[in-house]
């Protein structure tokens, strides 16, 4: 999940959503041989978090994730695996694998490996995402994935090639499977995408001849990109799983995000949800409150933040968001799969949540978080989609980054049950 700029608030359906018709729902037949992946949750940053030396160097530190950073350990997949979860979406920040020598690069691998065999132990299937970290100075999506030209991009397909094939003599009965590329921040029907994901499936097909592989579309895995996707020319990498993430509205599930660039998010807070659980007016005081404690920002910018979230917030509560809209996006997967004969049990909601309120953010009011979570999840299964939560821990977490506790509320919204130990 990351804050990339088309994630706008002026570009999300909520201007246009009532315009949306009503989408059928048509019975799809289930491949036999499709992975068996039903309901996840994101690990991060068990493989993120890194520590890159500052330009001009371009390599890492050993060990080159930070000590501090949340790694489940093998009681919490065991507590994962018992409250009702089957599978781990790993993300995997691709940085430190390529600025290594081939000693190093050896260690990392070993400690992936490691981690897949601790999830599979645990009765877990899992999902190995290949993440580039937008906020590193050199290893970054840019670098890397912005097209088969980028002046990285053998280095990551060969990365991509190479976990394949590790992953592929791992691999018991389809409860692995490797994802190349998280949220490709090319346009919906980009040809440049287009290109990367062929080379990037080609370079896995050629070495694990059964690993399950996900693909997407463009425009951040959104459902704009997997609508957009032809599945058909894929059809020659099988096995092969489609991927979306949806975090719509984003006036809800990002609000007091940090990460965001756009302005409006720095002070939102005590967004509803659904609408109708709040007011405009009750929204505009708890920002106004937030604003007031900012010292930072310059005030002609604070009022500019102000007004322009003011205008966004007319077109939130007026649009009057709850679980129609959510059932309208991901009817537009469901369609999507049924015209091109894919059954829903292939297309996984990678990403989906919402940021909470606790000692280091002022974002969602818990409650609503819950009602949103559990509508977005509700919504996925009744569409007979596949989901991943973001996220294990930090700020959109189910996990206590140091009691290692589970949040009973959001474990309910989950349709899940909290373990007896």
């Amino acid at each position: 999940m990351t804050g990339w700029s088309r994630r706008r608030v002026l570009r999300t359906a909520l201007s246009t959503a009532a315009a949306l018709g009503s989408l059928p729902i048509l019975p799809t037949a289930r491949a036999a041989d499709a992975p068996q992946f039903r309901r996840g949750v994101n690990a991060w940053p068990w493989f993120s978090l890194t520590r890159e030396f500052p330009a001009p160097r371009t390599d890492y530190d050993w060990p080159p994730f930070q000590s501090q950073r949340p790694v489940p350990t093998p009681d919490d997949l065991g507590r994962l695996r018992r409250t009702g979860l089957d599978f781990i979406r790993l993300p995997v920040d691709p940085g430190p694998f390529l600025a290594a020598d081939t000693t190093t690069r050896g260690q990392l691998l070993d400690l992936l490996d490691a981690a897949v065999t601790a999830t599979l132990d645990a009765g877990l299937a899992i999902i190995v995402n290949v993440q580039a970290n937008g906020a590193t100075h050199y290893w970054n999506p840019d670098r890397m994935i912005s097209s088969t030209a980028a002046p990285a991009f053998d280095l990551y397909r060969g990365l991509v090639s190479e976990l394949a094939a590790r992953l592929e003599r791992l691999q018991p009965s389809g409860r692995i499977a490797l994802e190349p590329v998280n949220e490709p921040a090319q346009a919906c029907a980009s040809n440049v995408w287009s290109k990367i994901q062929l080379a990037l499936l080609t370079a896995a097909r050629s070495s694990a001849a059964t690993l399950p592989l996900v693909v997407t579309g463009g425009c951040g895995s959104m459902v704009s990109g997997l609508t957009a996707l032809d599945p058909a020319p894929l059809s020659r990498f099988e096995p092969i799983l489609f991927t979306f993430h949806f975090y719509e509205p984003y006036l809800f599930s990002h609000q007091g995000a940090p990460w965001m660039r756009e302005p409006v998010y720095r002070s939102l807070n005590n967004v509803p949800w659904p609408a109708s659980a709040g007011s405009l007016e009750q929204t505009l005081a708890s920002v106004r409150a937030r604003m007031a404690q900012d010292t930072e920002t310059p005030e002609d910018a604070k009022q500019a933040a102000y007004a322009e979230t003011e205008r966004v917030l007319k077109v939130y509560f007026a649009a009057r968001p709850d679980r129609w809209l959510v059932d309208k996006y991901l009817g537009e997967v469901r369609a999507w799969a049924d015209g091109h004969g894919l059954a829903p049990e292939r297309i996984i909601m990678g990403e989906f949540g919402a940021l909470r309120t606790d000692a280091r953010y002022v974002a969602a009011p818990n409650p609503d978080r819950a009602r949103y979570i559990a509508d977005v999840r509700q919504s996925a299964e009744m569409f007979a989609f596949p989901w991943a939560f973001w996220d294990l821990f930090d700020g959109m977490g189910m996990m206590d980054d140091t009691t290692r506790a589970l949040d009973p509320d959001i474990i309910a919204a989950l349709g899940l049950a909290m373990p007896a130990d």
